[in-house]
This record gives C-alpha cells, structure tokens and sequence, in this order.
C-alpha cells in the first residue's frame, strides 16, 4: 500500500483537473483482462472505469455479491469507498435519505465526489439530485408536473411519429450505428421538446451530455478543466433561454418555464442554473439511450427471446422493464454516511462513501430469480434497482419507458431482425453503464 499513488480526493481539485487527461488515465490505467478471482479480495476495485470500458465490470460484481457483499476499497482514483452489491442492501441505502446524503458538499451522488463542506470549489454545479431535504423536494416538485400521466399521455403521438420517421430512414442491408442513428435521436428530440428549445439545436443537448460522461476522456478533452468549460457554454445558452421565458407574459409548460417560476428555483446562482440544467439533459438522454441500445443487445445475445418476442410482440410490455433492468443504464449511485451505522455487517463510519452498484443488485439471484439470465416475459418485471427507490427515484421513469415501448412496437411492425454485426463500444464510466458504438445490419 505504501507505493499506491495518491487517492484523487486527498488532491486539490483545481489542481487535478487541469492536468492531462492522458496522464491521469495512464497513471490509475489496470489490466482489465485479469480475472478478478485471481486477485486478492481486498485489491477489488469494481468501480474503474476501465472495466466499464472492457466490458468486464460483471465478473467483479458477481465475486463481490458471494465473497463480500459489503465490500471495502481502500485506494482508488476516486478516494476509499464502500460498494454495496447486494439488492437488499442498495435499498436500504437508497431508502434511509436521512442517514446516507446525496448532498454535493459531503460528495455528492457518484464516485469522485470530494467533501466540499462551504460548496465554493469552481467546479461545483449543484443540482436538486445532489441535495438532501427539504431542498431537494422542494426543487424536484417544480420540474414533477412534467411527467404526470396525463403530460406524458400528450406526448404518446409525437414520440410515436419521431420514432416512425427515425425507423423508416435507417438503411437496409447496410452495417451502421445504431446508438447514433436511433438512440440518440429519439432521445435528442424529446429533450428539445421538454425543453422548448428547437430541434435543430438537440444536437448541442446530446453533445453537452456527451461532454458530461466524456470529462476525463482524451479523446474529448485534453483536460477536464477544458470540458468545464465546454458545459459553460451550456449555460450560456440556457441563460438566453431562462430571459426568453421570463419576458413571456404567460408561464409555459416546459421545464424551463418551470425552473423560471418555480419559487424554489427562480433564484438559482449560475452553477446552480447550470447543475439542473444538465441534470435534467443526462436524466432526459442517457438512461432512455443506453436502454434503447440495450435492448438490440441483449436480444442478439438471448436469441430465445428474441424468438419468443417475434412470435408474440405483445410481450413488449414486459420486455421494456426487463431491457432497464439488464441493462442498468445508471450503473451506480453514491451517498455519504453522516453517522456510524452498519451494513450487512461492516462498520460504515460517519463520512464514509458508499456506493449503490444498482448495475449489480440487479443480477442479484437471492432477489431476482434468473437474475443473469434476459427474459423478456418475466412475472415481476419492475422489480428492479434501476430508477432508485425512495426520494431520489427518478423523476422521468415512466417518459423513458413509454419510450422504449412505442420504439420496440414500431420496430416489430417493421423489422424481423436487427443483428448485432460488430463489437459494441462502451463508455469509459463507472456511473453511466453506457454503449458508444453499437454496429447493426437490418437484413431485407
């Protein structure tokens, strides 16, 4: 232990994040094709991106879950941190708001959060996610009408004719990218729709969520204080937005709008502004996407069920939460303890990190029978970890299934088989379980 370099949260952010990308990548890179039970228990690091990235990340979760369920990490390039593995377990994390913050100036709500007790690093963009209550549920009731049932039952024709015309333009007989052609457009319309903003301009919403998964990437940013400020320019034009909709005599019904009227939110600093704004751009595009591109996946790799789902489409309804679950878009959420407690056994001290692995609790097999397995006609099929439980459930859960539902009965009355016809190329993050690159061919 004592060659190991530096944990990033004993280092001066400031400082951090104006060093290369390149050079903080090589300095915590790991061999991602060792197996996991050849290393020593306590060396387990389950949260390094560059599992992620390999696609390796489940092999760890699966010894973690049998050995060690509530398992320790004393040095990473985020800090010593807990992994919670288990279902049970994530929920009762999840559920007990009062003992486990999500608040950003204990660390916030992912991996790499450093305790910033006066909240005046530069680098801090609050958001309502990353707050515990009352302020957290006061600005989450500003932005909650958006997604009442019968906000999102207007929605059901747009979505049904975005996706049409995505799906009637894609090539034939021709290998392409699926997550660019149809995961992120289907996604990158409806969120300039929640936003009101025009659709030309949805390419700068994904980009921007893009450059939040991408800070520490190279092949995005030579720093991450350079992809700082490349989301500043997000503010920028949503500062232009937020006076748009204030000069308007009649409030709207976009989130914005919201923001601007809501009293718990119409006094927001810039960072504040900011930290919301792109809360609601990665909630709006990053689950739904990596779902939609989850789904084509997983049914290449369960050729049963895609049989069993061209044979009865119907089973869509189940096959939507079942594609969530499996593939577990957020792959973790994190909190800070604020008192000693104990779980499943250990000590979990006051200040300590823990970190829900929802992408693990799922394939839990003491919680969900067949939980390694895709079934797409499952009898409890939203019995998962995927939105959170609690306070913090995600607010557009039922937005990203309709979604998903109208996609997949769109592509069925269209299409006998999407084939897989390259690697898929995943996102180098440990928080977002996301696929980059996902190489189709649609047969004639």
């Amino acid at each position: 232990m004592s060659d190991a370099p530096t944990p990033r949260t004993e280092v001066n952010r400031a400082e951090l994040f104006s060093r290369s990308n390149e050079e903080l990548l090589a300095e915590w890179a790991i061999d991602t094709s060792v197996d996991p039970y050849d290393l020593p228990l306590e060396a387990l690091d389950p949260g390094h991106p560059d599992l992620f990235e390999a696609g390796t990340q489940m092999r760890y979760f699966e010894r973690l879950r049998a050995e060690d369920p509530v398992h320790y990490t004393e040095v990473s390039q985020f800090g010593p941190y807990w992994s919670v593995t288990r279902f049970e377990d994530c929920m009762h994390v999840d559920r007990n708001h009062d003992l486990f913050s999500s608040d950003f100036r204990k660390g916030g709500i992912s991996l790499g959060g450093a305790s910033q007790p006066d909240g005046a690093d530069e680098y801090d963009l609050p958001m309502f996610i990353q707050e515990d209550p009352p302020k957290h549920d006061e600005q989450r009731k500003v932005v909650s009408p958006m997604f009442t049932p019968r906000k999102l039952a207007g929605l059901e024709d747009l979505i049904r004719t975005r996706a049409c015309a995505i799906l009637d333009d894609l090539p034939v007989n021709e290998e392409f990218n699926w997550v660019r052609a149809v995961s992120v457009e289907l996604t990158g319309q409806m969120l300039a729709t929640l936003f009101n903003v025009p659709q030309e301009d949805r390419d700068k919403l994904i980009y921007w969520s893009d450059a939040v998964q991408n800070l520490g990437n190279p092949e995005f940013f030579n720093s991450i204080e350079e992809g700082f400020a490349e989301l500043w320019k997000c503010y920028e034009y949503f500062a232009a937005v937020w006076a748009e909709r204030k000069a308007q005599n009649e409030p709207g019904d976009d989130l914005i709008s919201m923001l601007v009227h809501g009293e718990s939110t119409r006094d927001m600093p810039p960072n504040e502004y900011l930290g919301n704004i792109l809360l609601l751009i990665v909630g709006g595009n990053d689950t739904t996407r990596n779902s939609i591109s989850g789904g084509v996946l997983a049914l290449n790799q369960f050729g049963d069920e895609y049989d069993k789902l061209r044979a009865d489409p119907t089973l869509i309804d189940t096959m939507v939460p079942e594609i969530i679950r499996w593939q577990s878009p957020v792959a973790h959420m994190a909190r800070t303890a604020v008192a000693d407690t104990e779980i499943g056994g250990k000590q979990i001290k006051a200040g300590d990190r823990v970190a829900m692995w929802y992408l693990s609790g799922n394939r839990d097999e003491t919680a969900i029978d067949d939980a390694n397995q895709f079934v797409i006609d499952r009898n409890n099929p939203r019995h998962h970890l995927s939105f959170g439980f609690g306070i913090h459930r995600c607010v557009g859960n039922r937005l990203g299934e309709m979604q998903l539902r109208i996609l997949w009965q769109e592509i069925m009355k269209r299409f006998d088989n999407i084939e897989v016809t390259g690697e898929p190329q995943y996102l180098k993050s440990s928080f977002i379980n996301g696929i980059r690159d996902l190489p189709v061919t649609i047969r004639a």
